[in-house]
Protein backbone atom coordinates (compact mmCIF):
# COMPACT_ATOMS: atom_id res chain seq x y z
CA UNK A 1 0.00 0.00 0.00
CA UNK A 2 2.86 2.25 0.42
CA UNK A 3 4.38 1.80 -2.34
CA UNK A 4 1.38 2.71 -4.22
CA UNK A 5 0.61 5.75 -2.58
CA UNK A 6 4.61 6.82 -3.20
CA UNK A 7 3.83 6.06 -7.31
CA UNK A 8 0.64 8.13 -6.53
CA UNK A 9 2.34 11.21 -4.75
CA UNK A 10 5.53 11.18 -6.84
CA UNK A 11 4.28 9.88 -10.38
CA UNK A 12 0.62 11.00 -10.66
CA UNK A 13 -0.03 14.05 -9.08
CA UNK A 14 1.99 16.26 -10.78
CA UNK A 15 -0.09 15.33 -13.84
CA UNK A 16 -2.79 15.96 -11.98
CA UNK A 17 -3.17 20.26 -12.62
CA UNK A 18 -2.66 19.44 -16.29
CA UNK A 19 -5.26 17.21 -16.39
CA UNK A 20 -8.04 19.19 -14.19
CA UNK A 21 -7.78 21.64 -17.16
CA UNK A 22 -8.22 19.30 -19.53
CA UNK A 23 -11.43 17.73 -18.00
CA UNK A 24 -12.68 21.25 -17.32
CA UNK A 25 -12.30 21.65 -21.05
CA UNK A 26 -14.09 18.27 -21.78
CA UNK A 27 -17.08 18.60 -19.79
CA UNK A 28 -19.77 20.08 -20.08
CA UNK A 29 -19.68 20.74 -16.22
CA UNK A 30 -16.71 21.86 -14.20
CA UNK A 31 -18.87 19.94 -11.16
CA UNK A 32 -17.93 16.60 -12.67
CA UNK A 33 -14.24 17.33 -13.03
CA UNK A 34 -13.48 15.52 -9.22
CA UNK A 35 -15.73 12.79 -10.29
CA UNK A 36 -13.81 12.23 -13.47
CA UNK A 37 -10.26 13.17 -11.88
CA UNK A 38 -11.21 10.02 -9.53
CA UNK A 39 -12.40 7.45 -12.47
CA UNK A 40 -9.13 8.23 -14.05
CA UNK A 41 -6.97 8.03 -11.14
CA UNK A 42 -9.27 4.08 -10.18
CA UNK A 43 -8.58 3.18 -14.13
CA UNK A 44 -4.89 4.18 -13.67
CA UNK A 45 -4.11 2.42 -10.67
CA UNK A 46 -5.96 -0.74 -12.61
CA UNK A 47 -3.68 -0.96 -15.19
CA UNK A 48 -0.53 -0.42 -12.95
CA UNK A 49 -1.78 -4.03 -11.33
CA UNK A 50 -1.42 -5.46 -14.89
CA UNK A 51 2.40 -4.21 -15.10
CA UNK A 52 4.27 -1.29 -15.02
CA UNK A 53 3.78 1.58 -16.96
CA UNK A 54 6.02 3.66 -19.03
CA UNK A 55 4.19 6.55 -20.00
CA UNK A 56 1.95 7.81 -17.27
CA UNK A 57 1.32 10.82 -18.31
CA UNK A 58 0.25 9.37 -21.88
CA UNK A 59 -1.97 6.57 -20.22
CA UNK A 60 -3.51 9.36 -17.88
CA UNK A 61 -4.65 11.42 -20.51
CA UNK A 62 -5.76 8.46 -22.95
CA UNK A 63 -7.86 7.08 -19.96
CA UNK A 64 -9.56 10.62 -19.26
CA UNK A 65 -10.66 11.06 -22.57
CA UNK A 66 -11.87 7.86 -23.16
CA UNK A 67 -13.77 8.35 -19.67
CA UNK A 68 -15.08 11.44 -21.03
CA UNK A 69 -15.67 9.63 -24.63
CA UNK A 70 -17.94 7.23 -23.03
CA UNK A 71 -19.63 10.11 -20.79
CA UNK A 72 -20.56 12.00 -23.85
CA UNK A 73 -21.36 8.92 -25.68
CA UNK A 74 -23.65 8.16 -23.25
CA UNK A 75 -25.20 11.10 -22.55
CA UNK A 76 -25.94 12.14 -26.39
CA UNK A 77 -27.35 8.67 -26.48
CA UNK A 78 -30.10 9.61 -23.50
CA UNK A 79 -30.54 13.42 -24.89
CA UNK A 80 -31.93 11.96 -28.59
CA UNK A 81 -35.31 10.91 -27.31
CA UNK A 82 -38.20 10.52 -29.69
CA UNK A 83 -40.72 13.57 -29.44
CA UNK A 84 -43.49 11.51 -28.99
CA UNK A 85 -41.88 10.09 -25.57
CA UNK A 86 -42.29 13.61 -24.16
CA UNK A 87 -44.82 15.43 -22.31
CA UNK A 88 -48.23 16.49 -23.81
CA UNK A 89 -48.08 19.53 -25.76
CA UNK A 90 -49.53 22.81 -23.84
CA UNK A 91 -52.00 24.34 -26.00
CA UNK A 92 -51.95 27.52 -24.11
CA UNK A 93 -49.30 29.42 -26.73
CA UNK A 94 -50.99 32.48 -28.50
CA UNK A 95 -48.87 32.88 -30.72
CA UNK A 96 -48.09 28.99 -31.97
CA UNK A 97 -51.20 27.15 -33.22
CA UNK A 98 -51.30 23.32 -31.83
CA UNK A 99 -50.93 22.12 -35.68
CA UNK A 100 -47.45 24.27 -35.81
CA UNK A 101 -46.51 22.29 -32.44
CA UNK A 102 -47.12 19.33 -33.78
CA UNK A 103 -45.26 19.97 -37.17
CA UNK A 104 -42.17 20.88 -35.16
CA UNK A 105 -42.85 17.62 -33.05
CA UNK A 106 -42.38 15.53 -36.19
CA UNK A 107 -39.63 17.31 -37.90
CA UNK A 108 -37.19 16.80 -34.80
CA UNK A 109 -38.33 13.53 -35.00
CA UNK A 110 -37.34 12.95 -38.59
CA UNK A 111 -34.10 15.13 -37.55
CA UNK A 112 -33.49 12.92 -34.97
CA UNK A 113 -33.80 9.56 -37.20
CA UNK A 114 -31.69 11.39 -39.56
CA UNK A 115 -28.80 11.98 -36.81
CA UNK A 116 -29.35 8.10 -36.07
CA UNK A 117 -28.94 6.75 -39.38
CA UNK A 118 -25.42 8.37 -39.49
CA UNK A 119 -22.24 6.10 -38.95
CA UNK A 120 -21.50 6.43 -35.21
CA UNK A 121 -18.18 8.73 -35.46
CA UNK A 122 -19.94 11.03 -37.96
CA UNK A 123 -23.06 10.98 -35.32
CA UNK A 124 -20.28 11.53 -32.40
CA UNK A 125 -18.89 14.38 -34.33
CA UNK A 126 -22.59 15.95 -35.76
CA UNK A 127 -23.76 16.05 -31.93
CA UNK A 128 -20.66 17.50 -30.41
CA UNK A 129 -20.66 20.00 -32.49
CA UNK A 130 -23.80 20.95 -33.46
CA UNK A 131 -25.85 20.01 -30.15
CA UNK A 132 -23.23 20.44 -27.93
CA UNK A 133 -21.60 23.50 -29.56
CA UNK A 134 -18.06 22.09 -29.43
CA UNK A 135 -15.33 23.70 -31.92
CA UNK A 136 -13.49 21.62 -34.20
CA UNK A 137 -10.41 21.68 -31.71
CA UNK A 138 -12.19 20.17 -28.94
CA UNK A 139 -13.80 17.80 -30.63
CA UNK A 140 -10.61 16.80 -32.09
CA UNK A 141 -8.49 16.86 -28.45
CA UNK A 142 -11.88 14.81 -26.96
CA UNK A 143 -11.82 12.01 -29.76
CA UNK A 144 -8.47 11.97 -30.21
CA UNK A 145 -8.37 12.51 -34.18
CA UNK A 146 -7.09 15.35 -36.34
CA UNK A 147 -9.21 18.61 -36.68
CA UNK A 148 -9.42 18.62 -40.44
CA UNK A 149 -11.45 15.14 -40.12
CA UNK A 150 -13.62 16.79 -37.59
CA UNK A 151 -14.63 19.60 -40.03
CA UNK A 152 -14.76 16.37 -42.89
CA UNK A 153 -17.12 14.19 -40.65
CA UNK A 154 -19.11 17.34 -39.64
CA UNK A 155 -19.78 18.33 -43.41
CA UNK A 156 -20.62 14.36 -44.02
CA UNK A 157 -22.70 14.76 -41.10
CA UNK A 158 -24.74 17.69 -42.42
CA UNK A 159 -24.88 16.21 -45.97
CA UNK A 160 -26.17 12.98 -44.85
CA UNK A 161 -28.90 14.62 -42.93
CA UNK A 162 -29.73 17.13 -45.65
CA UNK A 163 -29.76 13.79 -48.43
CA UNK A 164 -32.04 11.88 -45.40
CA UNK A 165 -34.61 14.69 -44.84
CA UNK A 166 -35.12 15.74 -48.64
CA UNK A 167 -35.76 11.79 -49.29
CA UNK A 168 -37.98 11.63 -46.42
CA UNK A 169 -39.97 14.81 -48.53
CA UNK A 170 -39.77 13.16 -51.89
CA UNK A 171 -41.54 10.04 -49.93
CA UNK A 172 -44.28 12.18 -48.56
CA UNK A 173 -44.46 14.21 -51.90
CA UNK A 174 -45.14 11.00 -53.83
CA UNK A 175 -48.05 10.18 -51.49
CA UNK A 176 -49.43 12.92 -51.31
CA UNK A 177 -49.05 13.92 -47.46
CA UNK A 178 -46.72 17.04 -48.02
CA UNK A 179 -47.56 20.30 -46.17
CA UNK A 180 -49.42 23.18 -47.61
Amino acid sequence: MAEKTRWLAEEVQPCELPLRAYLGRSLPSQADVDDFVQETYLRLLKAKEKGPIRNIKGLLFAIARNAVRDFLRQKNSANIVPMTENAPVSVLFDDVGVAELICRREELALLTKAINSLPQRCREVMLLRKIEGLSQKEIAELLGIAEHTVESLAAKGVRRCADYLSAHDDRQTARGDSKP
